[in-house]
């Protein structure tokens, strides 16, 4: 199972699991120094982050880069900074692919003067951003891959950076089949886990129904190469 992340890098996920989901793909793309963060996944997927919003119809729809851009205007309350936002939510629709972002307190001409500093391009295993040459765009870090594994948990996978490298526990993990695993506690006191391999982190969120102690079994099935 092949996994184009939005920076193109492709992630190769194999074994005894239920791999069948889709994914989405998380970047942070600054542009002429503000960044900017894009989400791609299947078709529907904009819309749905969208809907979630409280966005019911779009406001505008044009033909941009071989697929459609869809924009609309959200204004949600926040309770905790007792003030409500002003935010343009953006949709690329392409054949198969999607992406959202969203841009606060702009106008559609601002969303088009940074969309302007990529290209979009729909593979058949994702959706690609690639910086404009001398437009002032670049990822801020590398992207990461979100897939949930029934069974087993959601997975964000990630290149192993230097950066992360540094993070890992100074204890040596267990060894599996598929890497170095290395269990710890979110701040909830919920436990999630880490498997590092020669050039890829992911981390595991067990599911719900998922048991803790099952899951370095889990991963023992799991092989995930970067190609």
């Amino acid at each position: 199972m092949a996994h184009r992340a939005v920076d193109a890098r492709r992630f190769l996920l194999d074994g005894a699991l239920d791999l069948t989901a889709p994914f989405t793909s998380v970047a942070d793309v600054t542009v002429n120094g503000r960044l900017h963060e894009f989400t791609a996944g299947p078709t529907g997927l904009a819309d749905d982050v969208v809907r979630a919003l409280g966005v019911d119809r779009f406001d505008e729809e044009l033909s941009y880069q071989d697929g459609t851009l869809l924009t609309a205007r959200a204004r949600p309350y926040d309770p905790q900074i007792r003030l409500t936002e002003d935010r343009l939510v953006a949709v690329w629709r392409g054949q198969r692919h999607s992406f959202f972002t969203e841009l606060y307190g702009a106008k559609p001409t601002h969303l088009l003067g940074v969309l302007r500093n990529v290209r979009i391009t729909e593979h058949d295993d994702g959706l690609t951003l690639t910086p404009t040459p001398g437009g002032g765009a670049r990822f801020a870090t590398p992207a990461t891959v979100l897939k949930e594994v029934p069974g087993l948990g959601l997975l964000e996978i990630a290149p192993l950076t230097r950066e992360r490298a540094d993070r890992l526990p100074s204890w040596r993990g267990l060894r599996t089949r598929a890497g170095e695993l290395y269990r710890d506690t979110l701040s909830n006191g919920r436990p999630y886990f880490v498997l590092a391999t020669s050039d890829t982190w992911l981390s595991v969120v067990p599911l719900e129904h998922t048991d803790p102690e099952q899951v370095p079994t889990l991963v023992d099935r799991l092989r995930v190469t970067t190609g």
